[in-house]
Parts: structure tokens; C-alpha cells; sequence
């Protein structure tokens, strides 16, 4: 997705990285990718890691639990699968939350 279209749906609802959603959160993905320039290999690893695992824009996805120390890792559900993932790492996808979360 080009950056100017992340931007408005950015400012069309609720965006934010998966890193900063509570238990209970709900939404769609809508972009899955490093938000910064540096280790350019490493995100895009990363990036075709979490792709792999279905983390793909529109796919639905909900936190469903953090971890006691910090809230890492968390737990989530994308789509019909449960995914464990290290907060850092669910910087890189943007969810669109539902209205309320």
C-alpha cells in the first residue's frame, strides 16, 4: 500500500499498530509492513514472516491476551488462527480497531 493511501485510511477510523491494542480489541489489518528505515533486511524478513502467518490486509484480527511482564508476547487471533507474537513485532501491522475499542 503507497503511503499516501495509508494515510487516509489512517484518518478514515481508528488506526493504530497492533502493539498498542488492550485484550478485547477488534479490527481489520491494513497494513503490515516497517514503519522506519533502518535494518532494511530484518523488516523485510519480518514482514514475509508475519505475511506467512496470515497477518495480510483485511484479514480480521483480535487481541486476545498479553503476557503478565510488560503485556509481551500477546496473543491474537487472526482470522480463524491464534498467533503468539512479541509486541515489537506487532508494531509493524496497523489495524484498523472497531468504533469503541
Amino acid at each position: 500500500m503507497h503511503d499516501s493511501a495509508l494515510a487516509e485510511q489512517m484518518q478514515a477510523g481508528d488506526v493504530r499498530p497492533l502493539s498498542k491494542a488492550h485484550p478485547g480489541d477488534r479490527g481489520v489489518i491494513v497494513h503490515v509492513g516497517d514503519h522506519s528505515a533502518h535494518g532494511a533486511l530484518q523488516a523485510e524478513e519480518l514482514e514475509r514472516r508475519l505475511l506467512e502467518l496470515g497477518f495480510v490486509e483485511g484479514a480480521e484480527i483480535e487481541l486476545l491476551h498479553e503476557g503478565m511482564i510488560g503485556g509481551d508476547p500477546i496473543a491474537v487471533r487472526v482470522d480463524d488462527m491464534r498467533v503468539a507474537l512479541r509486541r515489537k513485532e506487532a508494531a509493524v501491522i496497523d489495524v484498523r480497531f472497531e468504533s469503541g475499542n
